[in-house]
């Protein structure tokens, strides 16, 4: 539907942090929830060279500047890309109706996302900017006096614009997905800490996960009703007694 949606759906125990092993574990993962890999796009950073994405140009710049003997010409580059990632993004922004639209930036953004955007693809986003700017700036009223990113994606989906403008919207997801929120994870942290507790420190990993989802997302599990828990409960292997 649009809306930028965060949610924890899984704790997974890993016996190495590769790269092979990451990937092979949120890829069960989202097999597990009956969730397309080809229809995920997500980023993360932590710092380790194998979690890196786009966030890890920001880093590398971060890290180049903080050297006592800077390499001058490569934090120069380092500045000139991550210039380019956010110039795009704020041209995609909605505010003020679209002033900041600018093609030639937003398709300098698009080099950071190569396994995405090849030359027919560059080609046809850069049509699709063309009628996608007149269509939403000049002709269609809806789209008028949008706050920011997350509602010009909503908005999109609502008039049925995101397949019209396939490649702009994938733009348009790529820039939500920029400002990367780590709250949620430190929250889950926490949350492990309540859970596994000295009283409860021998739980497996399967119960802990268990038990950790539905305490983070509280607000999803308070609609799932004790009776639909207890005959989902009842039905996963012969009991004794009705619940």
């Amino acid at each position: 539907m649009g809306f930028v949606m965060e949610a924890f759906i899984g704790l997974v125990h890993i016996k190495d942090t590769s790269a092979l092993s990451l990937k092979k574990a949120i890829v069960d993962v989202l097999a597990h929830r009956s969730l397309a890999l080809s229809n995920v796009h997500g980023q993360c950073y932590n710092g380790a060279s194998n979690m890196q994405d786009v966030l890890g140009i920001t880093n590398d710049l971060n890290v180049s500047l903080q050297k006592k003997e800077q390499d001058i010409a490569n934090a120069m580059i380092l500045v000139k890309v991550t210039n380019d990632l956010l110039n795009g993004v704020s041209c995609l922004n909605p505010i003020d109706s679209f002033s900041n639209f600018d093609i030639k930036k937003i398709m300098r953004m698009t080099e950071i996302y190569p396994d995405d955007f090849d030359g027919s693809n560059m080609r046809a986003l850069e049509n699709h900017l063309v009628n996608y700017i007149i269509d939403v700036r000049d002709i269609d009223e809806r789209f008028s006096n949008l706050s920011g990113l997350g509602e010009l994606s909503r908005k999109l989906v609502e008039t049925k614009k995101h397949l019209t403008y396939s490649l702009v919207f994938l733009l348009v997801k790529f820039a939500l997905l920029l400002p990367v929120v780590i709250a949620t994870v430190e929250r889950t942290f926490s949350a492990m800490k309540i859970i596994k507790n000295d009283l409860r420190n021998r739980m497996d990993d399967e119960f802990l996960d268990g038990c950790i989802v539905p305490y983070v997302e509280k607000k999803v599990f308070k609609d799932v009703s004790n009776e639909c828990i207890m005959k989902t409960f009842q039905e996963m292997k012969c009991r004794r007694v009705q619940l």
